[in-house]
């Protein structure tokens, strides 16, 4: 078996933290449990680019008791888990190419490491393994049945591939089952990327004012979690209906270069390029703390404030301060990499919990439906998101209602009216 972890001398420990998260995972592991006794995956070949953490190891070790031979890569180099990684190879027997801290260089030999596999399925968290086997790997495409992908920013990559005609057999956006963005994209990235914040610095949050930058699901949980903390927080958006709903929700809206003087601590969740630019930087008060939650490193225009600041200098792990000329303090955290994996372990098990079961039932939906799905990115099925709701209620001893047999007729009929 190939692979290239940093230690395997690491595994015993990885195996420990991995069986941790699995005790708050009870619908991922009842889906393999399932899977294990049915074998829906039989001879299907998957590669996944994820982030290398403890759920991710128990979506893969589900993936691999359907029948899956699987290979894992990272999706971020700060955010693989070393022992993770470690025990996935020697505790599991699943190949995985992920070293935390890789060069740009390492990275995409990885994901070609990955490809080698010749995938019938892939798995990604950002597009990049798509994006490189449609640029660099094209003799593998007629063998893929499908895809499926995890977060925002990988979505509007795979659309824009869909609307230039690039993209070469239908993906499901897992990100947007209702199951994934309402709970990982708001509770966990916005409790995932505070976890990161003070795990970097130690700060005090209250009193603060906290720049939001963006205002969909993960903006929402991050701008939600800020105020929980005590912070004054502001909340800068493109989209006027997201503009309007963060008005009435009670933060203060705003231009971004307006907030740039006001912030104490700068977020952005947008999945957009250079959404903090030169312009801002010049505005940010001496001190201001800079970091993104969102998937690429690019919302941050780093060049921009390398090229603004005299100098450089790492003061604690994962935290640089650039020195202006005039003596002003700009903090980046995790070299504005997602901070929430960067500094911290990510989201909570158990919210992955649900995303991850989408990632295994969309999976075998795709294999199910083999030349039947056509091409173009699709929405999970609604039957699994209910089913994964359904789960989950269950796992948390939660019971709801079900309609009576009058109230279905009534839904159903337009005759009965007042």
């Amino acid at each position: 078996m190939k692979y290239d972890v940093k230690d395997l001398g690491l595994a015993r420990q990885g195996k420990e933290k991995i069986e941790w998260a699995d005790r708050t995972m009870p619908v991922l592991r009842s889906i393999r449990e399932d899977f294990a006794k049915r074998k829906p995956l039989r001879g299907v070949r998957l590669a996944a680019c994820l982030h290398v953490t403890t759920e991710t190891a128990n979506l893969m070790r589900t993936l691999k008791a359907g029948g899956a031979q699987v290979v894992l890569c990272a999706s971020n180099p700060l955010s693989t888990q070393d022992d993770t990684a470690a025990a996935l190879v020697k505790e599991y027997g699943i190949p995985v190419f992920a070293v935390h801290g890789a060069s740009n260089k390492l990275y995409y030999q990885h994901i070609r490491a990955a490809l080698d596999l010749a995938p019938h399925l892939t798995m990604d968290d950002g597009a990049d393994l798509v994006s490189t086997l449609h640029n660099e790997r094209r003799d593998l495409l007629d063998d893929v049945i499908g895809g499926t992908e995890e977060t925002t920013t990988g979505v509007i990559r795979l659309r824009a591939m869909a609307a230039d005609g690039a993209l070469a057999y239908p993906v499901i956006a897992v990100n947007d089952a209702m199951t994934k963005h309402f709970f990982d994209n708001r509770y966990g990235t916005g409790q995932s990327t505070f976890d990161g914040i003070l795990r970097a610095t130690n700060v005090l949050i209250a009193g603060m004012t906290v720049v939001v930058i963006g205002y969909g699901w993960c903006g929402r949980g991050v701008a939600m979690r800020a105020q929980g903390l005590g912070a004054k927080v502001i909340v800068c958006e493109i989209d006027p209906v997201r503009a309007l709903e963060a008005a009435m929700d009670g933060f203060r809206v705003m231009p971004a270069i307006k907030a740039a003087a006001e912030g104490d601590l700068f977020v952005t969740v947008t999945g957009n390029k250079h959404v903090l630019r030169e312009e801002h930087f010049r505005k940010m008060k001496n001190g201001a703390i800079v970091c993104n939650s969102g998937h690429f490193n690019v919302e941050i225009d780093i060049p921009a404030l390398a090229k603004l600041a005299k100098s450089r200098k790492r003061i604690r792990e994962v935290i640089d301060i650039y020195r202006f000329p005039d003596g002003k303090e700009i903090f980046l955290l995790a070299e504005g990499r997602l901070v929430n994996l960067s500094a911290a372990e990510g989201h909570p098990a158990s919210v992955m919990d649900m995303s991850f079961a989408n990632q295994a039932l969309a999976s075998e939906y795709l294999v199910k439906r083999k030349g039947k799905v056509p091409l173009g990115v699709h929405t999970v099925p609604e039957q699994i998101d209910r089913k994964i709701a359904a789960l989950k209620l269950r796992t948390m001893g939660i019971r709801i209602d079900r309609l009576t047999p009058e109230q279905k007729e009534y839904l159903s009929s337009w005759q009965e009216g007042t």
